[in-house]
């Protein structure tokens, strides 16, 4: 009888430690897998050994910070796509690119199972799964916390901690934050605990880990220049550098200023309203100055057909629906629309603010002779007048036969 194998996305946290002792006590050989997507961790070797002594058939640790920046965050920023009109979706971008990895390390050693520790309340296991069953229509999602079993064996965090100790698994010993968090180099998110209380002051409550507060940032403005190529941000500050590099970096210069916090009550996948504290220095930067070169060359119409189909994109992104064909489509679409978006805009960064300070683009539709209010230019506004005529003619004849009273 040949043993049964898993793949477990794994963080070294409580949850998914419990979770890694509990698939062995089911009859599992576990294939640990931590996702590398830049979140701060005191001791990346020290998480690895820890899955290793606690009985994990194999550990590994897979980098993918820059492919998480180049191929996941960059398409939805040139989507400018915000979830609800300001969630720029750090999580859910990460989690279709966690699944893929867990998939990979399964195929290479022989997995059929792959299991997570999202909670059957939430988004994540929505992300994970979807992604997961588009890539592989025939593997086998395990999630503890969807199991009747399981929830009943760990109904509290008191009994996780007992399971640790009766299975000598390492646990941190400390203060539980009053509201939980999940990071990676976009953004870090926190939620639950008191964050549940409307009438808690969200960004007062939480200790950021990103940047200072807008009180606490410098009394003098900084400027940052980023240039864009096809809508993809190349250059800060005149420096060619990779897409990580650009996000990490930005995380620092606006994270000190103060930029990039939400508190929002959003609307889940699967139905419940739901806070969530959000910081996004590096992201909020960049979605801000890919709008300003825009404005210069990005087509009227374009630009609006774009818009309009910015928040189906983000709900797709949210919910979990990363690899499906619409999805492809609609990156086929954003990447050619994005074509003649290429220029350089300096921002300055103020407590919390973003003001634009210049811009430019080789691509620009913006004439200044047109556009200019003083006589003379190429543009005649005698045209202005047949313009109208024409563009009026419905309502004129709607008005004859059904009057508006005024």
């Amino acid at each position: 009888m040949s043993t049964k194998k898993c793949v477990l996305a794994y963080s070294g946290g409580l949850d998914t430690s419990v979770i890694l002792g509990w698939l062995q006590d089911q009859g599992y050989e576990v294939h640990a897998v931590y996702v590398d997507l830049g979140q701060p961790c005191e001791d990346r070797d020290a998480i690895m050994e820890k899955a290793r002594t606690c009985g994990a058939a194999s550990a590994r640790l897979i980098d993918v910070r820059e492919e998480l920046c180049r191929d996941f965050a960059f398409p939805v920023l040139a989507w400018q796509a915000k979830y609800e009109q300001i969630y720029l979706l750090g999580t859910s971008i990460a989690r279709p690119l966690i699944s893929k990895i867990c998939l990979q390390v399964a195929r290479e050693v022989g997995a059929k199972a792959y299991a997570h520790g999202a909670t059957g309340k939430g988004n994540d296991q929505c992300r994970f799964q979807l992604a997961a069953e588009a890539l592989d229509p025939t593997v086998e999602i395990i999630a503890p916390w969807r199991i009747k079993e399981f929830r009943e064996a760990f109904p509290g965090r008191t009994e996780l901690i007992d399971y640790c100790e009766k299975k000598n698994i390492p646990v941190k010993a400390s203060t539980a934050k009053p509201y939980s968090s999940d990071e990676n180099v976009l953004h870090i998110s926190y939620e639950a605990g008191q964050l549940e209380e409307l009438d808690v002051n969200g960004v007062e409550l939480v200790d950021f880990g990103m940047g200072v507060s807008p009180q606490e940032a410098p009394d003098k403005s900084e400027s940052v220049t980023i240039g864009f190529k096809s809508g993809v941000p190349v250059t800060l500050d005149g420096k060619e550098v990779s897409a990580l590099e650009m996000v990490e970096q930005l995380n620092t210069i606006a994270g000190r200023n103060g930029v990039g916090r939400i508190d929002m009550v959003e609307n889940r996948f699967v139905g419940m309203k739901s806070r969530g504290v959000y910081e996004s220095p590096g992201m909020t930067v960049l979605y801000d100055a890919l709008m300003y070169i825009e404005q210069l060359a990005m087509d009227r119409d374009l630009m609006h057909l774009r818009d309009r189909l910015a928040p189906e994109v983000a709900e797709m992104v949210y919910y979990g629906f990363w690899y499906t064909p619409k999805m492809d489509a609609l990156m086929s679409f954003i990447q050619q629309a994005q074509t003649p978006v290429t220029g350089e805009v300096t921002l300055k960064l103020y407590k919390g603010n973003i003001s634009v300070d210049s811009r430019k683009s080789p691509n620009s539709l913006y004439d200044e002779e047109i556009a200019t209010m003083e006589g003379g230019g190429s543009y005649n506004q005698d045209d202005a007048e047949g313009f109208l005529r024409i563009q009026g003619l419905p309502s004129r004849v709607q008005g004859r036969i059904t009057p508006r009273q005024y």
